[in-house]
C-alpha cells in the first residue's frame, strides 16, 4: 500500500473516531524499539506464503465457526484477526498468519496467539494509540513477527492498509499477491455490538470493499 494512496482514508478515519495521529506515532515508535534482527520476519518469508495462493481471511464475528464448518481448509492460506485465532487454534489449526492489536481480545486468546506463533504462524502485531501497554507486555513474548502502523511507515514498521483487524487481513492478502481471497466469520451488520464497533464495522465494510478483487 503507497502511503500517499491511504494517508487520506487515514485522516478521515481519524476525524471520524476522533483519534490522534500523535498517538497512533509513538505506539509505532515504541513497537519499533522492540525490533532485533532475532524476532522480526521477512516480508519476502511473507509473500512467498500468500502469492497466488486462495486466502481464506477469518474475523471473529460470532458466525465464525459455522462459516469454518463449511471450508476445506486445506484448499487455503489462512490468515486470521486477532480473537479468530484463538477460535482456529481451538480448532487444531494453526493459521499462517495473524494480524493482532493484542487489545481486543482476552488475555487467555493472547496465550493463544503467543502459542500459534511458536508452532509457525507469522504474526503482524499492529501498534496504534490505545495498545502501547499491551505492547510492552505482550511483544517480548513472541518469537518472530512483523510491526505494522496505521500511520506513515518507517524503518521496519509497515503499512499495508486497513484499520481494524479483519480488514487489515484483507489488505495484507491484497499486498502479497494472493491470487483470490474468501471471507469467513464476517457480519458488517452486526446490531448487538457497541457503537464504536458498529463504526468499525462499517468502515471495515467500506475498505474492503475498496479493495474488493
Amino acid at each position: 500500500m503507497d502511503f500517499a494512496t491511504w494517508e487520506p482514508i487515514y485522516e478521515q478515519i481519524l476525524e471520524d473516531f476522533g483519534f490522534d495521529r500523535a498517538g497512533d506515532e509513538q505506539a509505532a515508535m515504541s513497537l519499533s524499539g522492540m525490533l532485533t534482527e532475532e524476532n522480526t520476519v521477512s516480508l519476502s518469508e511473507l509473500k512467498a506464503i500468500i502469492s497466488e495462493k486462495s486466502v481464506l481471511v477469518c474475523g471473529n464475528a460470532p458466525r465464525l465457526r459455522r462459516d469454518l464448518s463449511e471450508i476445506d481448509f486445506s484448499a487455503f492460506t489462512i490468515i486470521a484477526a486477532d480473537g479468530a485465532a484463538a477460535v482456529l487454534m481451538d480448532m487444531g489449526i494453526v493459521p499462517e498468519v495473524i494480524c493482532t492489536d493484542l487489545d481486543g481480545n482476552s488475555e487467555a486468546d493472547i496465550e493463544k496467539e503467543i502459542l500459534a506463533c511458536e508452532k509457525g504462524s507469522i504474526v503482524l502485531i499492529h501498534a496504534h494509540g490505545d495498545n502501547i501497554d499491551k505492547l510492552e507486555k505482550y511483544v517480548p513474548r513472541f518469537r518472530r513477527f512483523i510491526a505494522t502502523t496505521q500511520a506513515r511507515p518507517f524503518d521496519k514498521v509497515y503499512n499495508f492498509g486497513g484499520f481494524s483487524d479483519g480488514d487489515r487481513c484483507f489488505f495484507v492478502a491484497r499486498e502479497f499477491g494472493a491470487k483470490k481471497v474468501r471471507l469467513a466469520g464476517f457480519d458488517f451488520e452486526d446490531s448487538d455490538v457497541n457503537p464504536i464497533k458498529k463504526k468499525k464495522l462499517k468502515w471495515a465494510k467500506k475498505l474492503i470493499g475498496i479493495q474488493d478483487f
